[in-house]
């Protein structure tokens, strides 16, 4: 055999055991929750220098809102909440389905000191999760103070949601960045099979950590 078909065997075997070998390349990521081919934002390229802080300080939050719930007269049954008031007890696959949702609003902490109530626990109001060309947006659409905001995908245990608050008869709120004295950051976490909660540190009035239970209706 010439030499020289015997170096073009060799080639072409070596070729094709490399190629062999080769470790297949990784599959794309899915798309995130916004519907087919959706691309979010990046939450941290929207939110306010106010409410970057608020978010870096809910662990303190969370603290001084349940010493002082603890300590000081309230409304409703705090204990009955369970691990509603736990700070660690949100669980992984954060992801909410979009529908309709019962909601309550529960405010922990008080900030006129020792003169506030501790907590207040409301009634149940209703709220929804709907899919939009966004992403996943948050709205209480019943009751006094009704939040609404989009929900930024973060990791397996908690979104971030960017939003406004509406009062009394306003129409709902859809200016985040707009209003800074209407403007809020907030948590999303599940607690439980089909239970949910928005975490607001630092509100705007009354509380030091407003939380929002999410069931669905």
């Amino acid at each position: 055999m010439p030499r020289l078909f015997r170096l073009s065997t060799l080639l072409v075997g070596a070729v094709l055991t490399v190629s062999a070998c080769a470790t297949p390349p990784a599959p794309p990521p899915p798309p995130p929750p916004g519907g087919p081919g959706a691309a979010l934002r990046d939450w941290r390229t929207i939110i306010t220098s106010a409410d970057r802080d608020r978010y870096s300080r809910r662990d303190a939050a969370w603290s001084l809102a349940l010493q002082q719930a603890r300590r000081l007269r309230g409304s409703g049954d705090l204990a009955g909440l369970g691990e509603l008031i736990d700070p660690d007890a949100r669980r992984p696959s954060v992801i909410p389905p979009a529908g309709d949702y019962r909601c309550r609003t529960v405010k922990l902490g008080s900030q006129g000191g020792e003169d506030g109530l501790g907590y207040v626990i409301y009634g149940w109001f209703a709220c929804r999760i709907e899919q939009t060309p966004n992403g996943l947006k948050f709205s209480k659409l019943t009751g006094s103070q009704r939040p609404s905001g989009l929900l930024f995908p973060e990791d397996d245990r908690h979104m971030v949601l960017l939003g406004s608050m509406a009062l009394a008869s306003e129409p709902p709120a859809n200016s985040y960045g707009q209003r800074p004295d209407r403007d809020l950051v907030a948590v999303l976490e599940r607690v439980g099979e089909r239970r949910w909660r928005l975490v607001i540190p630092w509100p705007q009035n009354e509380s030091n950590l407003d939380l929002i239970e999410l069931v669905p209706a």
